[in-house]
């Protein structure tokens, strides 16, 4: 196998990204490549790039300065979608190389040698390969790998909803998935690297299987009892819209082993007429009706809710509707992101704009509400002895932290001796720095 020299990977954005990441470096490595830290002098850099959240451009342009610093002669591609939407604002960036789009980033080794290539031979301008986002219907699997205790599994891709504030089905294309018996298979790759929790990753996953006459539940079932899976103790439904989490869905992770009790949930806001705007799927009255089944079947568990502010058009009033509607829910954390215009999307036609510093305030206090409602997520287990899984770094104190099913994240002071991977009894006590402090105890 040919040397290729050594590449590092910058990732912003999600967890699907983290996934197809690791996948692509694997990728890399099969074709020569050794994946390495950017302090390594890597001889390429591959930024995989996010649209959602703010300041996509200045973000880009700092880990391409960084690039530069640790290896001047490094070769830079960015990818993602970022890279889809804005290829030509990207190429205009001092230090990059190559922009790849959705389709073309998943042949990236075969990119990098004609393009490093090209670059050794005098050219060094900027190429651009990237194709029309309706022309990408191919659905490319991803698992993360190399960390023993969770993994990422990308089942699904892409998004038909094209709500008013999104690129992503501009970024991503229209949605797609594989089917039951291919993700399984990828699942088992994660098994054999040794992860314990198997986190459902991808844009829209509660669209599973819809061109396969399957179901995110079928799935579900089928990674439960999978027998070549016995090693996996743990699986997590990562963000889901509340209007495909079924009330069967619910029902499953209520009764499950292995499925945690923690949804992600996404809001948006606490006002219907403010949800129309957006062109939302679902009113609060069904957002509500989810939460209320959740907590009575799952009475302690982890509900996070994403909530977006200063959506045009979003008056006071709207707002207080939707921080009143927030404290009723039994949630036990927030996302919150400030709304900011992205190119080609609807809500750019509404002209009632909120000011930015509005925006800033909002967010702000639902801030404040967030951590109230992870204090006294907390607050319910203070006592108690819950199954925690040991991540695999040690803090400055010496400890490792975990997550409780409930998604309770826990800083174990004598867990030293642990590993990671572990799933260890820890009585829980109260929350300090963001974490529950928590102590080991004999079985």
């Amino acid at each position: 196998m040919a040397n290729h020299g050594r590449v590092a990977f910058e990732t912003l954005g999600c967890k699907l990204n983290f996934s197809e990441s690791s996948a692509l470096g694997k990728s890399l490595g099969e074709a020569g490549y050794a994946r390495v830290a950017m302090h390594d002098r890597p001889d390429v850099v591959v930024v995989n790039t996010c649209s959602v959240t703010d300041h996509a451009d200045a973000k880009c342009r700092n880990i391409v300065r960084r690039a530069k610093s640790a290896n001047p002669d490094s070769f830079v591609a960015v990818i993602g979608c970022y890279a889809q939407l804005k290829p030509k604002e990207i190429s205009e960036i001092e230090g990059v190389d190559l922009v790849l789009g959705a389709q073309e980033k998943f042949n990236l080794a075969g990119h990098l040698d004609e393009h490093r290539k090209r670059k050794s031979e005098g050219d060094e301008s900027v190429v651009i390969q990237r194709g029309e986002i309706r022309d990408v219907h191919a659905f490319h699997p991803a698992v993360s790998s190399g960390d023993r205790t969770r993994s990422f599994l990308k089942v699904q891709d892409g998004c038909d909803y094209f709500c008013a504030f999104c690129t992503i089905p501009l970024a991503r294309g229209r949605s797609r998935s594989a089917d039951i018996a291919t993700t399984l298979a990828e699942a088992r790759k994660a098994a054999d690297a040794g992860a314990k929790e198997v986190v459902l990753t991808g844009v829209n996953i509660g669209d599973f299987g819809k061109a396969q006459n399957e179901t995110l539940l079928e799935l579900c079932k089928a990674l439960e009892s999978d027998a070549q899976l016995r090693d996996v103790s743990r699986y997590r439904i990562s963000s889901i819209e509340p209007n495909l989490l079924t009330e069967e869905l619910i029902e499953f992770v209520a009764q499950s082993e292995k499925f945690q009790p923690h949804f992600h949930i996404p809001l948006q806001s606490g006002s219907d007429e403010v949800l129309a705007a957006m062109r939302r799927r679902y009113r609060t009255d069904l957002y509500r009706d989810r939460l209320n089944l959740i907590v009575d079947l799952m009475p302690q568990a982890g509900i996070g809710i994403d909530v977006i502010v200063g959506f045009p058009g979003e008056s006071e009033a709207h707002f207080a509707t939707t921080r009143d509607f927030l404290l009723g829910l039994p949630a036990s954390y927030l996302h919150v992101f400030t709304y900011s215009e992205r190119a080609k999307t609807t809500a750019l036609r509404i002209d009632d704009v909120v000011p930015v510093s509005e925006r800033k305030a909002r967010n702000k206090m639902l801030q404040q509400v967030s951590m109230k409602m992870q204090w006294a997520h907390a607050a319910k287990f203070e006592g108690q002895v819950r199954p925690v899984l040991l991540e695999s770094d040690l803090d400055e104190q010496g400890r490792r932290s975990g997550y409780t099913p409930e998604y309770v994240r826990v800083a174990v002071a004598d867990g030293v001796g642990c590993s990671a991977g572990d799933v260890v009894p820890v009585e829980l006590g109260r929350m300090s720095e963001g974490r529950v402090q928590g102590r080991v105890v004999s079985p």
